[in-house]
Formats: structure tokens, C-alpha cells, sequence
């Protein structure tokens, strides 16, 4: 394990918020796991980060989010730092956040971004832990899934996600986002997550105010995830009239 105190005080980071603000890039938040919940395993426990990563990086990715949690999605700590080396965007760290050594840690390995989930804590939980973040430098993005969990927003949150996936069914609804996207405050820029499958889907959403898009599957389970995503970005240009 690398020291905590060694590596905190030395990492660069870099601004998720202000990336999907510069409306410099596709906005997409582009995902790199290996298995999920809903669909098991999408590529083989080798799959190395690197390759994918890259194509993300130098394709026009607002961000890069990783998944950290091996049990549900095949991934570890090494991927982090892996994308963080590659990368000149920010990297966000896709994991179950219950405390804040797992904060520090997310620093330490690299991350620029750190992901709460309104599901799994409560509103005073996520004000002490968004507090925390902010006070070593990362940034906060915070996942809610329905109206009730708006009251897990506080200062301290940067970003809200909104996933469109039913945590009980795994069943996606994009008009979850769509509902929820007015009642986001305008100083805390808007992802939707989960579901996004098509560029059509993505200019739906940003017209509703939207200004990131998490996408992480519709990549992953093809034989080529980063020529997926370029693959992807191309169809966006084309269809935004680029």
C-alpha cells in the first residue's frame, strides 16, 4: 500500500465541474469497468486500462470515471492510478463511499473526483463527507435516483448525477433524469447517468439542461470499448452538426 501522507500533498487535480462547463468537449463522462451488477463480465479480468483509457483521453471524454470495486465490477485501486498517469482529464473515483479514508485514499491513487450515492448515506453523512473532500482539494459528485434524495444536496457538492437505473430492478428510464433535471440547483452542473445508449438520447438531455453524460456500458461490452467511444463521438459531432 502506498502512503496515504506521501501522496496527498503532491497529486496535480483537475476540475471535473469546470471541464463539463468549458463546453470544450463532448461532455461524456466515459466509463472504464469490466463487469456490473445487471451483466456480469463485459471483457476478461486481464483487460488492461490503459488502451481504453487513452482513447477516451484523446477523444473528447470531459472525464474519466473508474470503478474501483472489485466484487461488483472487476476493478481495484491500480486502475485508478493507471487512468490518472494517462490522462489530462479529470478522473473521477466510481466506488461505494462510506467514510473518509476511502476519500483520502481516492486522493492518493490519483482521483480528482470522488462519488457520493444519496442511496447509500444519509443527508448529514454526505454534508460531513462533501466537507471533507473539499478540504483536501477534490471535488464531489453526488448520485441521487429520485426526488426524495434532492435533500442530500449541500455546499459542498460540485456536481449532481441523476441514474436513470432502478438500484432494486436495475431497470433504466431516462425521463428520471428528465423529472429530476429542473430541481438540481443551476450552480451545480447536472449528469445523467446510466441508460444513455445513443447521441440522439445525449442532445435530448443537454437540451433539458444537462451538462454531462456518464457513460459507461454502451463502451465496454463492445470487442473494442475505445473505438466504441470514438466511434460514438463521431455519430455526436454528425448529429449536433459538427
Amino acid at each position: 500500500m502506498l502512503n496515504l501522507t506521501d501522496r496527498l500533498s503532491s497529486i496535480f487535480h483537475r476540475s471535473l465541474k469546470q471541464s463539463l462547463l468549458s463546453g470544450k468537449n463532448t461532455g461524456i463522462i466515459a466509463e472504464f469497468k469490466r463487469k456490473s451488477p445487471s451483466k456480469g463480465w463485459f471483457k476478461s479480468k486481464e483487460l488492461e486500462v490503459e488502451p481504453v483509457v487513452r482513447y477516451y483521453n484523446d477523444l473528447g471524454a470531459a472525464g474519466v470515471s473508474i470503478l474501483t470495486d472489485e466484487t461488483f465490477f472487476g476493478g481495484d485501486l491500480d486502475d485508478l492510478i493507471q487512468a490518472k498517469v494517462i490522462s489530462d482529464v479529470p478522473v473521477l473515483r466510481k466506488d461505494f463511499m462510506v467514510d473518509e479514508w476511502q476519500i483520502a485514499e481516492a486522493k492518493a491513487f490519483g482521483a480528482d473526483v470522488i462519488l457520493l450515492i444519496a442511496a447509500c448515506l444519509t443527508p448529514a453523512q454526505v454534508k460531513s463527507m462533501a466537507g471533507f473532500t473539499k478540504s483536501i482539494g477534490l471535488e464531489v459528485l453526488l448520485e441521487i435516483h429520485n426526488e426524495e434524495e434532492l435533500d442530500h444536496i449541500c455546499d459542498d457538492v460540485d456536481m449532481v448525477g441523476v441514474n436513470n437505473r432502478n438500484l432494486k430492478t436495475f431497470e433504466v428510464d431516462i425521463s428520471t433524469s428528465l423529472n429530476l433535471v429542473g430541481q438540481i440547483p443551476k450552480d451545480k452542473p447536472a449528469i445523467a447517468e446510466s441508460g444513455i445508449t445513443d447521441t440522439q438520447t445525449i442532445l435530448r438531455l443537454r437540451q433539458a439542461g444537462f451538462k454531462g453524460f456518464l457513460i459507461g456500458e454502451t463502451f465496454m461490452k463492445e470487442n473494442d470499448p475505445g473505438k466504441a467511444f470514438e466511434s460514438f463521438v463521431r455519430d455526436l459531432n454528425v448529429a449536433a452538426g459538427k
